[in-house]
């Protein structure tokens, strides 16, 4: 098996190399599309499945809306246009026919122009609230708490697998209210579900804040955000929750009759998160060997892997292995019993190891013979021989050590690489350097963001919640500043 990169040599190709070779996906046909193979995708189903529960246990529903937005749909909220018209696709015709020049060959039928171009949603507020517009009459309809699974597509020129993709698979929750406040509750409560699922799940800490007004979402009064530190001292956008305030409901027209009988504009909140997150996981848990994941989310808890000569060794041992997945299996856990004949055991325990598998267990005929098996943690490399036993229970309980300590290392990488500076000096030296999260003053304008940003490549990650006022002057211009932002290079 070849091996990776060294990750502190490329940190690039390493990542390119292991989302392919631990078989996450793979570059598609299309351009900047990806194809997110079967062990990549249980990621994605493990993540669904626990946003989804943490989304109805937050009053929200499923519900699906059309991939194409009609064109003048999409132009009515200005400034949600004007920031994705440069990744849009649209589609001008419906039908292709026979070219009578080449045959066997398809062109497009210029009989076939649609009267008005479709847009593949980028994103889907505008085909939303322009059915929200028949939903919503009074009061008594509001709130409205609807999140959808869906794609998008966003025509990206530069893309890497699961990072930034023409194509990618997403949820995105659209919420409609009858006040600022109550809509401002849901956008502070999504982005806390979100950073209670990065932290508890993906076991990736993060800081939770506002976005500067050149940094929102297009369209938004307010954008909220999580952001994980990389391995590599970037920093990744993991999550982003949205006050619309009523800027889609008047470009729709969206009104309710209050208790009062008056008409007011409802007040909206989008949010989302997207397949992204996959290679957040990657990047800021894995190692030259491969994955290290989280069991929360791996696909495969534990491995076990028979050693063995003649086929009279393997049914011993199988009989031994199986009786172990079932308890194992009894426990919530998702095994894996590998005893084919075409790899070496060696070869199975590099596999394992580059896919993450958080728990292997060998079975050899000596522990046949003590009543034993050795098992192999990912995250620490650490190997011990156990009882066979009360193994299960052990296994069972070492889940949860492994999801704590994959926490507890991303947690302490976090905090010795995020740094307060004063000086713009050590601020450039520092983002030149090892990077990380670099918290500074900065005197609120966007000028001097711009300029910081074109001088050194950071960018404001974000302006952290509950952030401290701290008198101080920004890094950059020496003028007057009431608090401190997180600075960082990004993907």
């Amino acid at each position: 098996m070849a091996k990776l990169t060294k990750r502190e040599d490329n940190y690039s190709q390493w990542y390119n190399e292991l989302v392919v070779k631990a078989d996450l996906a793979e570059n598609s046909e299309v351009r900047g599309c990806m194809v997110i193979k079967p062990y990549g995708y249980s990621i994605w189903e493990k993540m669904q499945a626990a946003l989804d529960k943490m989304f109805k246990d937050t009053g929200h529903s499923n519900a699906y809306f059309p991939l194409f937005v009609p064109k003048s749909l999409f132009e009515a909220e200005e400034k949600n246009a004007e920031g994705f018209a440069k990744e849009c696709a649209v589609v001008t015709h419906y039908r292709l026919k026979n070219d009578p020049n080449n045959k066997g060959k398809l062109i497009v039928d210029e009989n076939a122009k649609l009267e008005e171009e479709l847009i593949v949603r980028p994103t889907s507020e505008a085909i939303i609230w322009k059915t929200y517009k028949n939903w919503i009459q009074s009061y008594r309809d509001l709130p409205i708490l609807v999140n959808q699974w869906a794609n998008v597509v966003r025509w990206e020129m530069r893309t890497r697998l699961f990072l930034r993709t023409a194509e990618f698979l997403w949820q995105e929750g659209h919420t409609a209210h009858a006040t600022k406040d109550e809509a401002i509750t849901e956008t502070e409560q999504m982005i806390g579900v979100y950073a209670k699922f990065a932290e508890e799940f993906m076991a990736v800490p993060v800081i939770q804040g506002l976005k500067t007004e050149s940094e929102r979402f297009a369209g938004a009064e307010e954008t909220y955000c999580i952001e994980a530190l990389m391995q590599d001292g970037k920093a990744l956008q993991a999550g982003t929750s949205h006050f619309l305030g009523q800027n889609f409901a008047k470009a729709f027209d969206v009104k309710y009759t209050t208790k009062e009988g008056k008409q007011e504009f409802v007040w909206a909140t989008s949010w989302g998160v997207s397949t992204r997150l996959i290679g957040a996981l990657v990047m800021a848990h894995s190692d030259d060997l491969g994955l290290v994941l989280p069991p929360k989310l791996a696909p495969i808890h534990v491995v076990i892997v028979p050693i063995y000569k003649g086929l009279e060794q393997l049914d011993s041992i199988s009989n031994v292995a199986l009786d172990l997945k079932a308890k194992l299996q009894d426990l919530g856990l998702s095994v894996k019993y590998d005893d084919r004949d075409t790899h070496k055991p060696g070869f199975k325990f590099a596999d394992y190891e580059l896919k993450g598998v958080p728990v292997r267990v060998a079975i050899g005929p000596k522990d046949l013979e003590n009543g034993t098996i050795e098992i192999a943690r990912r995250d620490t490399l650490e190997k011990s021989v156990i009882a066979l036993e009360g193994s299960a229970s052990i296994i069972a309980e070492l889940m949860n050590e492994i999801q704590i300590n994959i926490y507890n290392r991303a947690s302490e990488f976090q905090k010795s690489n995020t740094v307060s500076v004063d000086s713009y000096d050590e601020f450039k030296e520092l983002i030149k350097g090892k990077g990380g999260f670099v918290s500074a003053h900065w005197d609120g304008t966007s000028e001097t963001e711009d300029r910081i940003k074109l001088e050194t490549k950071a960018t404001i990650r974000c302006i952290p919640l509950n952030n401290e006022l701290e008198p101080g002057k920004c890094i950059r211009t020496g003028k007057p500043s009431i608090q401190r932002v997180i600075f960082a290079k990004a993907y």
